[in-house]
């Protein structure tokens, strides 16, 4: 391992060294927890020197910021992957089981979210307000969207669903730090309905991939809405993607 500081011009080579950093910070992380890394295990175990980590972050803060937001980012790219594999994910309770998964399924970024709410607010005190309002304004349009549609109930207003449902999601999140590994999908099922019998115009509607019938949504209208959120969730990835070399957090708690 080197020692030294070690400066690289080429920005390729320098994306590849800080994700290098990154890969070893999540590791310790996982493994070890916060409070029991160091920048000198980071670079230990990206093979290199103590002030080259310093290159890229400037404070320990940043560096594991900047892996909370590279796990935000790849659960976001999973909900991406699940609209484009099938139109259906784009309905509101599909769309909160499918980020509920991605985030289940991360142990890191389940732990970063339900272990410790202090560290949480440290990492993500100095966090970028642009990547906040990224997210709010994905989630505005998003509902927008399922509202322009048809397939929000109209007896509350937009901005109290939104409220709502964030409470909801979030709730059932933060439930996990007690949950059962084994049972993650029962639970990501009954947010689903959870969710559709909330918030959806046709709560007596089941639908099978949540254990209740299909809605009937035509299957144009389900393509179009597809297509719009599949490009809010990519401007939403290509907006936090400044590159793993960004000196600072992203925003809190993902609850889409």
């Amino acid at each position: 391992m080197s020692t030294g500081t070690e400066r690289i011009r080429d920005p390729q080579q320098r994306a590849e060294r800080a994700t290098r950093i990154l890969d070893a910070a999540a590791d310790l992380l996982l493994r070890h927890g916060y409070r029991r890394v160091s920048i000198d295990d980071v670079a230990a175990g990206a093979g290199i020197g103590k002030g080259t980590v310093y290159l890229h972050w400037k404070t320990r803060e940043q560096l594991f910021g900047e892996v909370f937001a590279r796990e935000v980012r790849y659960a976001l790219e999973e909900l991406r992957q699940a609209v484009r594999q099938d139109p259906r994910a784009c309905l509101l309770h599909r769309f909160a089981r499918a980020y509920f998964l991605a985030i289940g399924n991360r142990p890191l970024l389940r732990g970063f979210l339900l272990t410790d709410p202090e560290l949480l607010g440290k990492l993500t005190a100095s966090a970028d307000t642009a990547r906040e309002d990224r997210h709010s304004r994905m989630a505005r349009g998003y509902f927008d969207l399922l509202a322009g549609h048809g397939l929000l109930r109209t007896d509350m207003r937009l901005d109290e669903i939104g409220y709502a449902y964030q409470a909801t999601f979030e709730g059932f999140l933060r439930a996990e730090a007690a949950a059962p590994a084994s049972s993650l999908e029962q639970r990501a099922d009954l947010l689903a309905r959870t969710v559709q019998r909330a918030f959806e115009n046709d709560p007596a509607a089941p639908d099978t991939a949540a254990g209740i019938t299909p809605g009937t949504t035509p299957a144009a209208s389900l393509r179009d809405l597809a297509a719009a959120t599949d490009t809010l969730l990519s401007d939403l990835i290509d907006g936090d993607g400044d590159g793993p070399d960004a000196d600072g957090a992203d925003a809190g708690i993902p609850g889409l």
